[in-house]
């Protein structure tokens, strides 16, 4: 599908130079002599690498057709994590180079979105946060306040985050998917 630099938007995936290109940003500019450009800030789909690129306005792009699905993690296969389409059953499996360190957050039966171009895997977005139980944690000792308050603990997908001392072992917490972050405790 071929559009114009002017119909560019926060989001959208460009087919450029044989790869894949998130737009993060853009910015219609008309400087005093000479014609109109338009700036971007793009996002490498695959690797993740962000470059700053201007095109003349009306210049043709191809824009990538991706389909975003919500889906099921089943469970991981030894060659990668299946996944399973909400609504038509269909099952895929991505890669462990596609799932990265989404890994950490997903848990049987949970769910994702993930963004497929031409039957290929892309990315996989996670909800902003996600309850995981707390596998093992130290006793936190009341007196102890060397280390800010917090301690390690060790989830039950193999993540560990530091959470206040207060946070005994089996405890479910709320965590950010984005950073890793402790939310709060789950009652």
């Amino acid at each position: 599908m071929m559009a114009t630099t002017n119909d560019l938007k926060n989001g959208m995936v460009l087919k450029l130079d044989g790869q894949l290109w998130a737009v993060v940003w853009f910015q219609h500019h008309k400087p005093g002599k000479g014609g109109a450009v338009v700036r971007t800030k793009l996002k490498s789909v695959l690797s993740g690498k962000v470059v700053d690129r201007t095109f003349n306005a009306d210049v043709k792009v191809d824009i990538a057709q991706v389909d975003k699905r919500d889906m099921q993690y089943l469970f991981h296969d030894g060659s990668g994590f299946v996944f399973m389409d909400s609504t038509t059953y269909d099952q895929i499996t991505v890669t462990d180079a596609v799932v990265g360190d989404a890994k950490h957050y997903l848990l049987d039966n949970g769910e994702a979105m993930v963004a497929v171009n031409d039957g290929q895997p892309l990315y996989i977005e996670l909800p902003a946060s996600v309850e995981l139980t707390v596998e093992y944690t130290e006793p936190g000792l009341q007196g102890d306040r060397s280390s800010g308050g917090t301690k390690p603990a060790l989830l039950e997908t193999g993540k560990e985050i530091q959470v206040p001392l207060f946070i005994t072992s089996g405890e479910k917490v709320k965590v950010d998917t984005r950073d890793g972050s402790y939310l709060g405790r789950v009652s």
